[in-house]
Order: C-alpha cells, then structure tokens, then sequence
C-alpha cells in the first residue's frame, strides 16, 4: 500500500508499506479522504507542532472518512461506509470522569507526542479500535464526512460556552475551524454571528456557509463590549487581546486557536475589570456522534471543504492548505 510520511521539515513522502493485518479488536479501513488540520501543517512546514517534533516518520491525518475492508468480527460488512474518532483515551482520572479527552496518557491519530507516534489516516489502509469507528448515515458523501472531526472541535468549543442562545457571538479567524465554530454557534441558536479575518476571502466563505456579518481586520471596527461570546479561533496573540476588547462586561471568552508554546504578547488587563470567563477548548469528547448527525442532515457544510487533492500530490495540497486566500479545508484523496 502507498502511504504519506512526513520526515521532518518540509519533508514528505510518498511511500510502500506493507498492508496492516488487524489483530484482535481492530478494524482495518480503506481511507476514502483526509483532511489537512493546521497541526499537520506545523509538523510539514516546522517538522513540529508546538511542544511536539517528529523524533520518526509521521504519517499525518485525525480527519478521515472511509469504507471498512476488514473487520474479523464481522461487525461491520465490507464497503460500510464510516468516520473515525481518533482518540484512544487515557486511563481513568478521578475528577475528569466527563472529560475523558482530558485524561493524560491517550493518543491521537497522526500525533507525534507519543513515542513512538500514532500514525495517522493519510494511507491507503488503516487500522483502528472498534470503538473509534462510527458508521456513517445512508447519503452522507464520504467527502463531507471527513469533516466530521474538526465539526466535533467546533461543536465542543460551543458546548463550553454554555447557553449561546439569543447571544451576540463574535468568532475571530475564518480558517476551517473558525467557519465550523460560526456554523455550530448559528445552529446553538446565537441571536447574531461576526467573524473577523485578516483577509478577505475567508470572509466571503463565512457569508457563503452562515449569516454572519463579517469584519475585515485593518479596515472595519470592531466596538468594545459589543458582543456577549467571543470564540478565538486564530491562535494568534493578537487576536485573543481583540477578544478581551469586544467581549462584554461579564462576557465569556473560549480560547480555540492553538496558541504557541511561548511567549507571546497580549493585553489581558480587561480581564479584571470587566469580570471575563475565558475557557480553553481542547479537542472533544464524543461530539463527533452531533457531528455526524449534522452533516447528515445538511449539505451547506460542503461549503467548508475548498479543495480535493490527490494525496500523491502532497506537497502542493500543503502549500494550498496553508493560504488561507486560497483555500478552507483541504482534503487529501486516497
């Protein structure tokens, strides 16, 4: 079988692998299509992501959708078309009984923090648990399915928020997760959706995918205290002090973007006077099981997905990945 690996900075491969048999409990897949996630960038282009560098060939990919080729339990027929959670959790922490994804100890799919690493989804084949597979509902294209993943993070950050309904919600960062996040907060019942960007292309496909009214950074304004729930979806500095800014008095903050493992600069001194709640959202526990209901129930998601790039053209599906002027979320076909 053919499979990516990323060797290090800006150092991918398209390589033969021997096919994986799946042994007792695992389920091996036909991976259909991969989504690229802004941590399969940073390890591409940095050979890192965050605190975590590739110590050994990574195969990227948490994003995936698939036919089942073989499954001994005879679970799942071949060709049953399914998504993958791809998370195995770590053991049980008391205290975080309903935070399972929280749990020290677990992996995920095409992640470099364990050694070795958790190979990802960007293979022909692949192996996985049975509890991570989640069939999919008849009519929902596997294309949209791949999306299932980042729509569960978005859903997950929403859900931190709390009760969103008739609220004023502002999600900074039209990059995949920040149109995944304006979607889930409209569908939460929000009363008014803005996405800022720093460019203006993002903006329009947020216009395309909700109603939301969107503001280009550098040229609109953005009032202080204009909105009761801001989602930062960028990870930028920057962006989490414009957050603190438009967020209102007693307003809740959720910090979605992956901030750099550094020191960065950004102004918290509203916190204090304004009484801002700010809750980090990491990944999801079992939302990917909304997710998939969503998009079943709906095309308007596909939207979301800008470009299809064969995954032996891996190299030019990053750099496309990467400029958010010309691409949202990027799959690669297997």
């Amino acid at each position: 079988m053919k499979t990516l690996a990323i060797h290090g900075k800006q150092d991918i491969r398209w390589e033969d692998r021997q096919v994986p048999e799946p042994g007792p409990g695992q389920v091996r897949l036909r991976v259909a299509f991969v989504g690229i996630c802004g941590s399969d960038l940073h390890y591409y282009f940095y050979g890192a992501n965050g605190e975590y560098t590739i110590r050994e060939p990574l195969t990227p990919g948490h994003e995936l959708s698939a036919t089942v080729d073989l499954d001994p339990s005879g679970r799942w027929a071949p060709g049953t078309p399914v998504t993958v959670h791809p998370a195995r959790f770590g053991p049980d922490v008391a205290g975080l009984e309903a935070h399972p994804h929280l749990r020290p100890g677990g992996d995920y799919l095409g992640s470099a923090a364990a050694d070795p690493h958790r190979q990802g989804g960007a293979s022909e084949y692949l192996l996985v648990e049975h509890f991570m597979i989640r069939e999919l509902p008849a009519g929902l294209p596997l294309e949209r399915a791949a999306l299932a993943e980042p729509l569960a993070v978005a859903l997950h950050a929403v859900g931190i928020a709390g009760d969103i309904a008739a609220a004023r919600v502002l999600v900074v960062g039209a990059g995949p997760i920040g149109l995944l996040v304006a979607a889930a907060a409209e569908r939460a019942g929000a009363g008014a959706v803005g996405v800022s960007d720093v460019r203006a292309e993002p903006l329009d496909r947020a216009r395309r995918l909700a109603a939301v009214e969107g503001y280009l950074v550098g040229r609109d304004t953005i009032s202080d205290e204009s909105f009761d729930v801001v989602f930062e979806c960028s990870g930028v500095g920057a962006a989490l002090t414009q957050a603190v800014r438009a967020v209102r008095r007693a307003g809740r903050i959720v910090q979605v973007g992956m901030l750099p493992d550094a020191e960065i600069g950004v102004n918290l001194a509203r916190l204090l006077s304004k009484e801002i709640t700010i809750r980090g959202a990491f990944r999801f526990a079992d939302e990917i099981d909304e997710a998939v209901s969503m998009l079943a129930s709906s095309d308007a998601l596909d939207t979301v997905v800008s470009d299809v790039v064969p995954a032996v053209d891996a190299v030019r599906a990053f750099d496309l990945a990467r400029d958010s002027s010309r691409s949202a979320k990027v799959l690669l076909s297997l």
